[in-house]
Formats: C-alpha cells, sequence, structure tokens
C-alpha cells in the first residue's frame, strides 16, 4: 500500500506553491504500520515522495480512461452546497440572485441544501439548472416526531436530494451509523437521492483508522440499502470541515480509492465505478482546481464557500481541471 502523510494542510497553501514536504509519519494505508515496516525513514521518505503524485492502493486495478474527463467512475461530475444553519430570507434571495446570474459548466449535477424553512424560497427563485437538497429527513413516515421532516414532505415541497450521515449529525446530534444506514434505505424508498457522508475525526486519522472508520460506516448504508443508484458518497474528514484545513490532493484521492475498491469487494464493481464520491472539508474557490484534477474525486460538496455565489460557481467550473485531450 502506499505510504501517506496524515499531516493537516491549510487550505489556503493548495491555491500556491507548494511546500517542502515535512518527514512522512510511518503509516500505510492510514493505517498503522508495524515495527518491521519502519526500518529505515530515508527510505520512507524516498517511496513516498516517488508516489505522491500518483498515490494508489496497491489493490486498485488500472481504469481505462473515461472519455475526455479523468474520473474513475462513469457519473457526471457533481456538486453540493450545504448552507447548513445560515442565512436570512434577505441573504438567500441575494444568494439565489447571484447563482442565477452565474455562468456554470453543463457536464456538472448542482445542488444546494438550504436550511428546511427557507426550501420553499430556494425552490421558487433558483434556476432549474440547480437541484434543491434537503439537510436531513427522518427514518420513516411522518407522525408524531417532533422537529422532524419527512422523505415524503421533502418530495412533496420539490426536493430531489437529502444529505445524510454528515459529521454533524453523527457528532453533536449523536445519530449512529445504523440509523443514518435506515434513514437513506428509507430516503430512497422514496424516490430521494442520497448525499451519503462518511469521515473520520482527527484522533482516528492519527490513530490509523480512517479506512476502518470510513468503511465501517459504508457498511452501515450498504446493510441498508437494496440499490446505490441513487447515492452520491461524500467523504468529509470531520478535522477538515470548517477549520480551514483541508486533506491534501493525495490524502483525498487515496481515500477516495479505498472507498471505491471496498465497493467494487463489498457491493459490486459495477456499483463502484458507477457511484460518484465527492470530496468536502474546506473546500474553496482557491483548492477545489487542484483537488479535482484527482481520478476519483467525482466532486465536491461544499459548506461555507457554497454561501458565496462567485466562490460557489468557481468550484462548479473546476470541473474543466479534470478534463484531459482525449
Amino acid at each position: 500500500m502506499a505510504m501517506v502523510s496524515t499531516s493537516l494542510t491549510p487550505a489556503s497553501q493548495l491555491s500556491g506553491a507548494k511546500s517542502a514536504a515535512a518527514s512522512p509519519p510511518l503509516f500505510s494505508g492510514l493505517r498503522r504500520s508495524s515495527k518491521l515496516e519502519s526500518a529505515s525513514l530515508s527510505t520512507t521518505q524516498s517511496f513516498f515522495q516517488s508516489v505522491n503524485s500518483h498515490i494508489r492502493l496497491s489493490s486498485a486495478s488500472t481504469r481505462p480512461c473515461t472519455g475526455i474527463v479523468a474520473m474513475a467512475g462513469t457519473g457526471k461530475f457533481f456538486v453540493g452546497g450545504n448552507w447548513k444553519c445560515n442565512g436570512t430570507k434577505d441573504s438567500i434571495k441575494q444568494l439565489v440572485s447571484d447563482l442565477n446570474s452565474a455562468t456554470l459548466e453543463p457536464d456538472v449535477d448542482v445542488v444546494v441544501g438550504p436550511p428546511f424553512v427557507y426550501i420553499d424560497q430556494v425552490k421558487s427563485s433558483l434556476s432549474d439548472r440547480i437541484e434543491i437538497a434537503a439537510q436531513n429527513s427522518w427514518i420513516g413516515k411522518g407522525g408524531a416526531f417532533t422537529g422532524e421532516i419527512s422523505a415524503e414532505q421533502l418530495k412533496d415541497i420539490g426536493c430531489k436530494w437529502v444529505i445524510l450521515g454528515h459529521s454533524e449529525r453523527r457528532h453533536v446530534i449523536g445519530e449512529n451509523d445504523e440509523f443514518i444506514g435506515k434513514k437513506a434505505a428509507y430516503a430512497l424508498g422514496q424516490n430521494l437521492g442520497v448525499i451519503a457522508c462518511i469521515g473520520e475525526l482527527l484522533e482516528e486519522r492519527e490513530a490509523g483508522k480512517t479506512f476502518d472508520v470510513c468503511f465501517k460506516q459504508l457498511k452501515a448504508y450498504a446493510d441498508a440499502v437494496s440499490s446505490w443508484d441513487n447515492i452520491v458518497i461524500a467523504y468529509e474528514p470531520v478535522w477538515a470541515i470548517g477549520t480551514g484545513k483541508v486533506a491534501s490532493p493525495e490524502q483525498a484521492q487515496e481515500v477516495h480509492v479505498a472507498v471505491r475498491d471496498w465497493l467494487a469487494k463489498n457491493v459490486s464493481p459495477e456499483v463502484a465505478s458507477k457511484t460518484r464520491i465527492i470530496y468536502g472539508g474546506s473546500v474553496n474557490a482557491g483548492n477545489s482546481a487542484e483537488l479535482a484534477k484527482k481520478e476519483d474525486i467525482d466532486g465536491f460538496l461544499v459548506g461555507g464557500a457554497s454561501l458565496k455565489g462567485s466562490d460557489f460557481a468557481t468550484i462548479i467550473n473546476s470541473v474543466t481541471a479534470k478534463k484531459v485531450a482525449a
């Protein structure tokens, strides 16, 4: 497996020149290495530098070029904006106006997730070019569940997608893997697309448990859903969300490769090829192009930067960085 650095990269550095690489911790595939693997630091550094520009898991197969866009998956580039608990009627009116006037690349699926109370306002004024996502939904049919929103209600007001499993729902609200998997299954059953979030905490990454955590979260989805046709996986390392730090393109790519390989081995090669795996975690207008160049990064789930129309448009249009000569 490829050696990978677990150091955190400030988002502001990704758009400029790369600084000299620090000595990488002794990790293999984001799991702690054994003593035998750490025999020579200089050898490790040399190996890391040689694969840094093209990190792949040792089990990953060589994939053919998919047309004019360098993507491992076969789906269209996907960019979602998670507005979280932000906005007022006036600020959202301005944001919608900015998005409506932006020039967006045609070969990108775009969704935005307003707060529940503004969904109808956004749906009635936003261009049909951009679809609407909810930020959460209930595990089943509506009823006596104070404060919850059902998938049926979301469909009724025109939502096409729902974001589930976000780290703030996991680690602040306390939703567990099984509960999130069941929510995803119910939403899919009501013909909502699901943006299925996964990702590790900082202490889990530092302990070399990134793959273990992500695979466990993936298994909860896989155990609950009957089809992956309307699922987009969003890898969001928790330590990078809203912190100004972002996984380097190589760090994000390695996890995306691992996720695609997990799908191939545990669901099917077809699902692995078709399912889009997007990255989230302090993505902004300055770093999106470098991230987009990686083969297994099929788009982005954007937080704070999605509240600025021009920045969000730049991130959407970062698909151009992915295009290569036929």
